[in-house]
């Protein structure tokens, strides 16, 4: 093994976000037509191109990355998060004016629309900790922005232990569904920051989606 190369359990695979990417855009596919931007496989492509040249260029992400990679990592996950967003808008929209008829197909569609929600932020906490994926595969790691159990704990799995895609994941899940940190706490400003508005935008979804089963009931 070179000096510079990051042990191999220091790598972060590229699979398990990959995976998360088409579930999330799978998701997207099975929304209404008037909940999506544009025509239904605009968004999907888009997301298609930019996960592709991922895939191909290695099986890791590593701190030999190079910039262009990192790019596109980063705009694959905005360009979701967006997408989202708009279907989350016109959600909103179409429970509070929308008739009762449409109400069955409303309430299914806020469940892909929270799912997709989770697999988001799961992406942005992986993409943004410690500088990202690539750059946790360093001997040397920035400042972590994210306080798990086992950091504190390290006699529970060992020294030198360094969160996956699925603890992120984790996290992600709890904050949507607790509407606060659980075990894992946020330590930065951008963390606090996203992990926030994470739990606004699933307090507002389960807001509406009530109120909206509540108006159908009635």
């Amino acid at each position: 093994m070179k000096a510079d190369a990051a042990p191999e359990y220091h790598r972060e695979p590229t699979w398990p976000a990959a995976v998360a990417v088409v579930v999330a855009l799978a998701l997207q596919l099975a929304l209404p037509e008037k909940l999506v931007y544009g025509p239904r496989w605009l968004i999907p492509v888009l997301e298609g191109v930019l996960l592709l040249p991922l895939l191909i260029g290695s099986r890791y992400r590593h701190h030999r990355e190079s910039a262009l990679a990192r790019l596109l990592s980063l705009t694959l996950t905005a360009v979701i998060s967006l997408a989202n967003l708009y279907s989350l808008i016109q959600l909103a929209y179409y429970l509070i004016h929308g008739g009762k008829a449409a109400g069955q197909e409303l309430i299914l569609s806020s469940i892909l629309i929270w799912l997709t929600n989770v697999i988001i932020f799961g992406l942005w906490y992986w993409e943004i900790d410690r500088g990202g994926p690539g750059a946790r595969t360093r001997e040397v790691l920035q400042p972590p922005e994210f306080l798990y159990p086992q950091m504190i704990n390290p006699e529970v799995t060992g020294k030198g232990w360094r969160p996956a895609f699925l603890d992120y994941m984790y996290v992600s899940l709890t904050n949507a569904t607790a509407f606060s940190p659980t075990d894992t706490m946020p330590l930065s400003q951008r963390v606090k920051s996203l992990m926030g508005i994470q739990a606004l935008a699933s307090l507002i979804t389960v807001a509406l989606v009530g109120a909206r089963a509540v108006n159908i009931l009635s």
